[in-house]
């Protein structure tokens, strides 16, 4: 009787101590589960998630924004866009290859940088345009309305006195759409702009060739491709390798374009049609 009761009771605390198991693995995802809800800040009302501000009427300039990834068109167009900058030991180097290449593109800058390196950036941009990427590069989406317009109010003002142009087109960093940004968005009279390819720097390591010719396989028109003048040195895979990237495409039938001027001639060729 001995040896039977131990081998229940053994069986007893291997069953208790699959129980506490599987309830730590449960309290486990509990626990992150109510971390992710404390972190998008329920209720919904008035916080990340809401596109509206208050019940008073809403002031959203001309009461809607649009949300573009790439363009519509059969015309073989490119826009090349350039994100986080402007700093003192990418971007120059961009804007050199740029210009010699006879290149545009569209710079989404963050306010904070703008302001201390405008010197950068400062009659340099004949040919280019600029977009605001918030004014220090935190994840928009997780703030609410009011804090989002004071953000981007700060960022455009800072482009704006840096640029000698004010920003007509809006990149949440991450590309994180929240309810917040689109009321803020609005308001600010801002188009959205996203992006239907990007860099795959991490992809070819010490390969700029291979990543060009990758990118330039992968453009179709109206593609809007994102890159960036900042960050660490696997990045520079791209840059370096934006010759060929641009004589690829060229090669290919494209022509490079800013977002603005992709989106306006894709609007004349749908009118046309």
């Amino acid at each position: 009787m001995a040896d039977g009761g131990g081998r229940w009771e053994r069986r007893t605390v291997l069953r208790r101590a699959g129980l506490l198991a599987g309830g730590a693995v449960l309290g486990a995802g509990a626990t992150a589960q109510s971390a992710w809800i404390a972190d998008r800040r329920l209720p919904l009302a008035g916080g990340p998630a809401s596109a509206t501000l208050g019940s008073d009427r809403q002031q959203v300039g001309d009461g809607g924004v649009s949300v573009v990834w790439a363009a519509r068109t059969e015309q073989s167009l490119v826009a090349l866009t350039f994100d986080d900058g402007p700093r003192p030991h990418w971007t120059p180097m961009v804007l050199d290859t740029l210009d010699r290449y006879a290149v545009p593109a569209t710079f989404f800058l963050v306010g904070q940088w703008a302001w201390r390196h405008a010197d950068i950036v400062r009659g340099r941009l004949g040919r280019h345009e600029v977009g605001n990427h918030s004014w220090a590069h935190h994840d928009l989406a997780r703030h609410d309305a009011a804090e989002v317009h004071d953000d981007l109010r700060r960022s455009h003002d800072a482009i704006t006195e840096a640029a000698g142009v004010a920003p007509r087109l809006l990149r949440p960093p991450y590309g994180h759409l929240g309810g917040a940004v689109l009321h803020a968005a609005a308001r600010l009279d801002y188009r959205l702009v996203l992006w239907s390819l990007q860099m795959v720097e991490r992809q070819y390591p010490d390969d700029p060739a291979g990543h060009a010719r990758r990118i330039v396989a992968g453009v179709q028109p109206g593609t809007i491709l994102l890159a960036h003048d900042v960050g660490d040195d696997r990045r520079l895979v791209a840059l370096r390798g934006l010759p060929d990237l641009i004589t690829g495409l060229r090669d290919r039938g494209f022509t490079f374009v800013t977002v603005s001027e992709l989106l306006r001639r894709a609007s004349l060729s749908r009118a046309d049609g």
